[in-house]
């Protein structure tokens, strides 16, 4: 469950935006919320450092570095953060949405991308916008609309058993034991949890628990925690394995992640 939130802000904009394209940069302290809402346009959600984090319904979308949120047009959500984080929306009225997904999803940011956001982020366009701006932006929007999604970057489920076992290992990511072990605690089965592993996740139980560990692990590097005790405390046996983990699932080292957050911050 996630924090009571010590700081509630509010969207930005309520009945129409200023223009048809729209990005926008907010620094969000700890434990920070937007309240439930929706509007007639679609919304894409990135962190430049921590980690944003969106809630539907009956979902809940994260977005760790190299990923975003896409937000159609009329969907319900509220959006929060665990630990201090500087994100950015790119607003995109309805009639431009026809090429992004019809769903709420994840999607790979390319590199591209990500370049597009960085500036936007460092030279936020002003309003009116200039033809220059509303080129980049629309740009940044045919870059989204050929993103790979990957649903929710941790998904969750409510079978009550692998259910259960996820908001254990929420709780005790460096708990090490295997599926076998955890389907007996559950009085269930491997091929059983494994079944529904595929079915409600979409992925291995081995893979979802290391991009658990992914993101348990972000907001403890960038308070500047040593990488030697945030990979003992999430089951690691040695730093290496922790970081060849971390690497091959962000594409860069945690101190790499770490250097490149700060730059964010200090820029």
């Amino acid at each position: 469950m996630a924090p009571a939130a010590k700081s509630l802000h509010q969207p930005p904009y309520r009945d129409a935006l200023p223009a048809p394209i729209v990005f926008r940069t907010a620094q969000m302290p700890p434990q920070a919320s937007y309240p439930k809402h929706r509007h007639a346009w679609g919304e894409f959600v990135y962190s430049f450092s921590g980690v944003m984090e969106v809630k539907l319904a009956d979902q809940h979308y994260i977005a760790p570095p190299q990923y975003g949120i896409w937000l159609p047009p009329d969907i319900e959500h509220r959006g929060l953060n665990r630990q201090q984080a500087l994100h950015s929306s790119l607003y995109v009225a309805a009639g431009l949405c026809a090429s992004l997904p019809g769903a709420t999803c994840v999607l790979t940011v390319s590199p591209l991308a990500r370049a597009l956001l960085e500036h936007l982020r460092l030279h936020p366009p002003d309003l009116p916008q200039s033809a220059q701006a509303q080129r980049m932006l629309r740009v940044l929007v045919d870059q989204l609309s050929h993103a790979r999604s990957v649903g929710s970057y941790l998904p969750h489920s409510d079978d009550p058993v692998l259910g259960a076992v996820l908001e254990a290992l929420e709780r005790h990511p460096g708990d090490e034991r295997s599926l076998a072990e955890w389907a007996v605690a559950f009085h269930s089965t491997e091929r059983t949890v494994s079944r529904r592993c595929q079915r409600d996740l979409g992925m291995s139980f081995a893979e979802w628990r290391q991009r658990l560990r992914v993101v348990k692990a972000l907001p403890r590097l960038e308070t500047g925690a040593k990488v030697e005790t945030i990979a003992l405390d999430l089951g690691y046996a040695s730093a290496s394995a922790f970081i060849a983990m971390f690497r091959r699932m962000t594409g860069v080292t945690p101190d790499e992640h770490r250097r490149a957050r700060r730059s964010t911050a200090k820029a």
